[in-house]
């Protein structure tokens, strides 16, 4: 695999449940026939958190990923969410889709009460790339359990298989070093680093991060394609325009229960998105005016 072919704009699909919460097949289908023909990605995710993959057992998460890469028709590569909090069951995950034409794992740390420490979780992403063999972003997503910047440095340094990270949280400054840190230990050219600072993508692509893997481009993914273009051509005009767009939508998504938010937002615009799984509920109509309103809809 060529880390050139994960760049750009990579949507963390959402899963699509009926409202009994078993899995649609057709509408997860057509929204990924929708991303990438008529918004234009460069990659797209699957059973991450926006996904609800924290809700998915193996076999789920294997029948998505399947027909993702089955629709996909290998036009944009696929990662494959691994959403566990164990070893053992990161590797039985990450086995239940190593065959079906993934370019990476995406995974992010064990998310109970308790911390493993910083060579537990060396060992945790060195075990699963060594098992899978495949390629593995970290997942900077555990609110409680971030991971910092010089244990991320570490993990791309010394761990064979790890080629990137997502980092989340709205913390800038959490991706600015990660990335000055890459560049002092001679990283730039072998790691990849996307922003899921969905308030702050704009910042963080001139930053030189490799591209977005956020909820914002699952909910706006044309505006997050419009976005990466401006920033390439460092059009800061246009670019600052699409951000305050960007900004307001996020300001109306962000809050409890952002995969339901961001089903909702796809509702809006005409993209049948499916029922959250319970006990998650759909968004609740405050919720759902604000995010009318961002997209300037009466």
């Amino acid at each position: 695999m060529s880390n050139q072919k994960l760049h750009g704009i990579i949507p963390p699909m959402v899963t699509p449940f009926t409202e009994d919460g078993e899995l649609d097949e057709e509408l997860h289908r057509a929204d990924v026939r929708f991303l990438i023909e008529k918004a234009g990605v460069h990659g797209l995710a699957v059973c991450t958190s926006t996904g609800e993959g924290y809700t998915l057992s193996a076999d789920e998460c294997r029948e998505v990923t399947r027909w993702t890469v089955e629709e996909a028709a290998g036009r944009v590569p696929v990662v494959a969410g691994v959403i566990a909090d164990s070893t053992h069951a990161a590797i039985r995950r990450s086995l239940a889709v190593s065959d079906l034409g993934v370019e990476a794992l995406l995974v992010p740390p064990v998310h109970y009460v308790y911390h493993p420490d910083d060579d537990a979780m060396l060992k945790f992403f060195g075990d699963i790339a060594a098992a899978a063999r495949l390629p593995v972003i970290v997942d900077n997503v555990v609110p409680w359990f971030y991971l910092s910047p010089e244990l991320l440095t570490r993990l791309l340094q010394n761990v064979k298989g790890v080629i990137g990270v997502k980092q989340s949280a709205n913390d800038l400054k959490a991706l600015a070093d990660l990335l000055l840190l890459i560049e002092e230990k001679g990283l730039r050219e072998k790691s990849l680093v996307y922003s899921a600072v969905n308030p702050l993508l704009y910042p963080s692509l001139m930053l030189g991060a490799h591209g977005v893997i956020g909820a914002l481009a699952t909910a706006s993914p044309e505006l997050c394609v419009e976005l990466w273009g401006a920033a390439r051509e460092r059009n800061q005009s246009e670019a600052l325009t699409i951000h305050k767009k960007l900004l307001t939508m996020w300001g109306a998504l962000e809050g409890e229960n952002l995969p339901a938010n961001v089903k909702g937002a796809m509702w809006l615009q005409k993209r049948k998105a499916g029922f959250p799984r319970a006990p998650i509920p759909i968004s609740p109509p405050a919720r759902r005016g604000k995010i009318r309103a961002a997209l300037g809809l009466r």
